[in-house]
């Protein structure tokens, strides 16, 4: 294979019409490149110089060469450029999970910040729950994620991924508001014993929650709806078809639904960014920097944490 080195090298030499020129504009000694012209005759299996008693005069071999070298040291100057963006950050790819509440409240900011910083690379975006994308993370089909964890339904991550804690929701309980108005409705879940709850379906982290808090305060929630769309979950309690428990970056204020935050110190849902530790895509920390600016919030019910810009 051709030394693209000497390619360059035998361009400056047939300009030039002479070794020693030619090595003083490289940098090297007349030897050297003697050395790397017969390397490239070698190489070719071409007569590339006609050696003279006082100098050397480039065949048409050579010429042609030259000519067609020109555009294969085009390509690879181009090709090294984009090495060196891809080595900045500055072009390449990353894969964000995420699960649905964040990609609403949390992801748009920060992927307006990255792709602002970024336009030339490729920004794609899975939705799923924790475990899913938490596999995705160990198979190498992400390079981040956000997840979550309830206060009473602690995860066990997979070995290899680094975690970096970005914010602590409050769980919200949300009633009908004419109740709340009328004295029924009380962030203390024993005084709701006898409701209706509606919360996601069964198996989830949410429900698992819902239910030992509620055993936390000596009963059994009478579970009679079930949806994982927060929305669908805030209609039903304004309709007054039951209360319920939500994360609070899962909440819209609604003028039907009041909301208080349920006072119990595991009353909350943590969310966290994730990487594997051994991923190097440059990518990866302008991605975790941009998360962190997008949690920034007054919010009440949100207490930022954690600085995934070290992670």
């Amino acid at each position: 294979m051709m030394n693209p080195t000497h390619l360059r090298t035998l361009e400056v030499v047939c300009r030039t019409g002479s070794f020693a020129i030619a090595a003083r504009e490289l940098g090297y000694t007349s030897s050297g490149v003697s050395q790397q012209m017969a390397g490239l005759e070698r190489a070719c299996g071409l007569l590339l110089f006609e050696r003279q008693a006082h100098g050397i005069r480039p065949t048409a071999a050579a010429d042609q060469l030259v000519e067609r070298a020109g555009r294969v040291l085009a390509m690879l100057g181009e090709f090294e450029d984009e090495i060196r963006d891809l080595a900045a950050g500055r072009v390449g790819r990353l894969r964000l999970g995420s699960f649905p509440t964040a990609s609403v409240r949390l992801v748009p900011d920060a992927l307006t910040d990255l792709v602002a910083g970024h336009p030339a690379a490729e920004i794609l975006l899975e939705e799923g729950e924790p475990d899913e994308l938490a596999q995705l993370l160990v198979n190498g089909e992400l390079d981040a994620a956000l997840l979550y964890e309830y206060g009473h339904v602690p995860q066990r991550w997979p070995a290899g991924l680094v975690t970096v804690p970005l914010l602590r929701e409050a769980l919200l309980l949300l009633t009908q508001r004419q109740r709340a108005n009328a004295g029924e409705a009380t962030a203390r879940l024993p005084a709701l014993r006898a409701a209706q709850w509606i919360t996601s379906r069964e198996g989830t982290a949410g429900a698992i929650s819902l239910e030992r808090l509620c055993a936390a305060a000596g009963f059994a929630p009478a579970i009679t709806r079930r949806s994982d769309n927060y929305d669908v979950v805030r209609q039903l309690v304004g309709a007054g078809l039951g209360v319920a428990v939500v994360p609070a970056l899962g909440h819209v204020p609604d003028e039907r639904v009041h909301a208080e935050p349920i006072a119990s110190h595991l009353a909350h849902r943590r969310v966290l960014v994730a990487h594997r530790a051994a991923n190097v895509n440059p990518l990866l920390q302008p991605a975790l920097r941009a998360i962190k600016a997008a949690v920034a919030t007054d919010d009440p019910w949100l207490a930022v944490s954690g600085d995934p810009g070290q992670a």
